[in-house]
């Protein structure tokens, strides 16, 4: 797992590259460029590192960049603040047992089952773990196989849940790919991890090119517009709240506006 996190370490630090104008940070065109985006000597002379030293981290090699370097380094690649979080957790030292599926303490799951606005509850793989009625009449929870019950399978694989987001689907899926994202990348190599991402690729033909961006997006508040079949079209504010009994558990609650 260390070594897949290293390596997805390094297919970040490149993907940032490479979508970055060098007019942007004040390089002229100069000669003909093969590729787009910067160079890596480039970026090493931005960040004030040394060009060595940034082709090893970029190619996923073993090394500890102190808080300084990570810091001058999204500087230099013009991160924004959910890009400049996940290239810190990145790099740290972080020894990941084997994931296991969480459960929802007994008190959390009454405290959703009571609300009378769609609730329920997703683990750091967002699997579904936990919901109440008012989310089942929009999401059908409950009749989905266990195996299905992930926000990601939910959303990218099932046509029902397709028709659901309408128009606005793709919008969707692609900011929740990379807001998953950012969570992926530190349970890199992890075999449930490995598992979900197979399905995704075999499931959702947009994916391979979703995931290929390396988006990273933050979790937020909003808004979605969700076409129901006997309701019709009803419009959402939705926010989302960790559990204090486990951080890796979220409640997302849904508001009619």
């Amino acid at each position: 797992m260390a070594d897949a996190r290293q390596s997805e370490l390094g297919d970040f630090l490149r993907s940032r590259r490479e979508n970055l104008n060098p007019k942007t940070v004040g390089i002229p065109s100069g000669r003909r460029r093969r590729t787009a985006g910067l160079r890596r000597e480039e970026v090493a002379q931005l960040a004030g590192i040394g060009v060595d030293w940034y082709i090893r981290l970029e190619q996923g090699r073993s090394v500890n960049p102190s808080v300084t370097t990570i810091d001058a380094l999204a500087r230099a690649l013009r991160l924004n603040k959910p890009e400049h979080a996940h290239l810190r957790a990145l790099t740290r030292n972080a020894d990941r047992r084997a994931f296991s599926i969480e459960s929802v303490p007994a008190a959390v799951r009454r405290v959703v089952e009571g609300l009378n606005l769609p609730a329920y509850v997703t683990g750091r793989r967002w699997d579904i773990l936990a919901w109440n009625k008012a989310a089942d009449e929009i999401f059908a929870f409950s009749r989905l196989a266990q195996a299905d019950r992930n926000i990601l399978v939910c959303m990218l694989t099932n046509p029902s849940t397709r028709r659901l987001f309408g128009a606005g689907w793709a919008d969707e899926a692609k900011r929740m790919v990379a807001q998953f994202r950012a969570t992926h990348d530190l349970w890199a190599g992890d075999p449930a991890f490995v598992e979900l991402l197979e399905r995704l690729r075999q499931g959702c033909p947009e994916f391979a090119t979703w995931w290929k961006a390396h988006d990273i997006r933050g979790a937020s508040a909003g808004q979605k517009v969700l076409s129901h079949r006997k309701k019709g079209a009803r419009r959402f504010e939705y926010a989302t709240f960790q559990a204090n009994d486990d951080p890796g558990l979220k409640l997302a609650i849904y508001t009619p506006v």
